[in-house]
């Protein structure tokens, strides 16, 4: 028997995806107030996103409610913020800029933000399996992380 680790093929979708803008159903778009987003596909173990990023735009803290997945930098450069604990049982921040071209994968558990800190747009695809039914949003307090609020899938987004 053969066991493959389905988060592997989250990033070359997310990269096979990136590769033929022609196929998108719609041209990617900028919306000043917030990032502006549009799922491009939807499978039974799968959904692929489009997002776009203006300079300053990103994400608070939040997980994706057990899927796993991957995204990868179309173009223009984004910054991800990843949690950890550190040993005193803190939440401890790593960045990591990501640049046209690189992508990146990510297990069931995984709490980040990303955010555009770059001074031009930057474009995104994302790939989720299974597809996104939750996101919860975190802050981190006194304590460690607190969550803020449970996001549902067809009821926020």
């Amino acid at each position: 028997m053969t066991v493959v680790d389905i988060r592997l093929d989250h990033l070359a979708t997310a990269t096979r995806y990136a590769a033929d803008p022609d196929s998108w159903p719609v041209a990617p778009r900028y919306n000043a107030a917030d990032r502006w987003y549009h799922r491009l596909a939807q499978e039974p173990d799968h959904e692929v996103w489009l997002l776009t990023w203006l300079p300053g735009q990103g994400t608070d803290l939040h997980d994706h409610g057990g899927s796993a997945g991957a995204f990868y930098i179309h173009s223009g450069t984004l910054t991800e913020d990843t949690v950890a604990t550190s040993p005193d049982g803190l939440p401890r921040i790593t960045a990591r800029e990501l640049g046209e071209g690189a992508g990146r994968r990510f297990g069931t558990r995984h709490i980040h933000r990303i955010t555009n800190r770059s001074n031009r747009p930057a474009i995104s695809i994302h790939a989720y399996g299974p597809a996104l039914s939750t996101m919860t949003r975190y802050r981190i307090g006194a304590a460690g992380l607190d969550v803020v609020t449970v996001e549902r899938a067809g009821a926020q987004w």
